[in-house]
């Protein structure tokens, strides 16, 4: 729940800084003497880049000042910007006497890379150089889900059917939210199924390959493109093994044994034809699910007088046993309505145009109450 509300916050932390500089993005023409940016993420988490331009509430600015939010745009960095269900990166630009913390980073106009974020230290200056550092951390655990969302699409498919494609994502640092499409709910062996395929996958530890090709020789030879994704002339194609091939422009990890462990945390429908899969991943995430779920067992067996063998089939057993109970109340509440709407009817108080009868019933539920006045009103 705690990761959940971390995930939300960050959501709307988001949907505020997308707010505040939405004067900007909402006019191509901002952009049109700003050049693309050259993304070098894949191979580097830090490196020397020139700010090409700086905004400030949408309007361009010579510089920002300490205290300030605003945009900042490089001519080459590290930052990954949000795209096909991943976040942006988080992470510094420095220089001497200047910190800028980036945020967020999204894409704008032709391919320009916008840093998101506030000064700590100032003043950020228009042409200055910087040290871009993603942060590390947050980029490995991004990349740890976005990998293991690849091999779930990939066993769903196996377990569900060649039906499954994706209908969108989201890959955070927290947590993975895989929505696709299938007409019933999955259930929980078919769950544990697909949660076994992909850890054996991680066990196998095979190296994660990327290539560079156009689209349509990436399709022939047996890549899926993920929905929502816009494809240029070349893409970028992601094999795991002979387990999963994909189109997908994101960051990933070097080896599918990085990733460490897979455990699913939900599963639900959002649209008609589609469900919603969350899962969390590596040792903070799905380790500490499972340790928590261990804990919880042992605490469930312990109430019920059981182990981690039997208490299962215990829980089952005082489920059944508290239907029939309730049955058996049901059953006992209509023979009270039956006895009191008998009794009542000796309190009945005839007038000469009719028959009044006044009682108070405790411990008498809505239901019983009315089975009670109808037997009183068939005599």
């Amino acid at each position: 729940m705690a990761g959940f509300e971390r995930e939300m916050a960050a959501q709307r932390e988001r949907a505020r800084a997308h707010s505040r500089f939405g004067a900007m993005t909402t006019h191509e023409t901002s952009w049109e003497s700003v050049a693309a940016t050259q993304f070098d993420g894949y191979e580097r988490l830090e490196e020397e880049a020139t700010v090409v331009a700086l905004f400030r509430a949408g309007q361009v600015v010579e510089a920002l000042n300490a205290g300030e939010e605003g945009v900042a745009v490089l001519d080459h960095t590290p930052f990954y910007a949000e795209s096909g269900g991943q976040v942006g990166d988080t992470g510094w630009l420095r220089a001497d006497g200047v910190e800028f913390v980036v945020s967020d980073t999204r894409k704008q106009g032709e391919g320009v890379f916008t840093h998101i974020g506030v000064v700590k230290q100032g003043p950020l200056r228009r042409g200055a150089m910087v040290l871009a550092q993603v942060d590390a951390a947050q980029r490995q655990a991004t990349a740890l889900h976005h990998s293991a969302t690849h091999l779930m699409h990939a066993a769903l498919r196996q377990v569900l059917g060649t039906h499954v494609t994706q209908k969108g994502s989201l890959v955070d640092p927290q947590r993975l939210r895989f929505d696709f499409a299938h007409f019933e709910p999955v259930t929980p062996k078919q769950l544990e199924a697909v949660e076994r395929l992909v850890n054996a996958q991680i066990r196998g530890n095979v190296a994660v390959e990327t290539t560079i090709m156009a689209p349509e020789e990436a399709i022939a030879a047996g890549a899926m493109a993920l929905f929502g994704e816009k494809y240029g002339h070349r893409v970028r194609v992601l094999r795991m093994g002979d387990f999963s091939t994909e189109l997908c422009g994101g960051t990933h990890v070097r080896r599918v044994g990085d990733i460490g462990l897979f455990k699913i945390v939900a599963e639900s429908g959002v649209a008609a034809g589609v469900r919603r899969i969350e899962a969390v991943t590596g040792e903070r995430g799905a380790g500490l699910h499972r340790c928590t779920g261990r804990s919880a067992a042992k605490q469930a067996a312990f109430l019920v007088k059981g182990d981690r063998d039997n208490f299962p089939d215990k829980v089952r057993q005082l489920v059944e046993r508290s239907r029939q109970l309730e049955k058996e109340i049901e059953q006992l509440k209509g023979r009270l309505a039956s006895g009191q709407g008998a009794d009542l009817l000796s309190q009945t108080v005839t007038s000469t145009v009719s028959k009044v009868l006044a009682a108070r019933l405790d411990g008498v539920d809505a239901k019983t109450l009315r089975e009670a006045v109808d037997r009183c009103k068939e005599h």
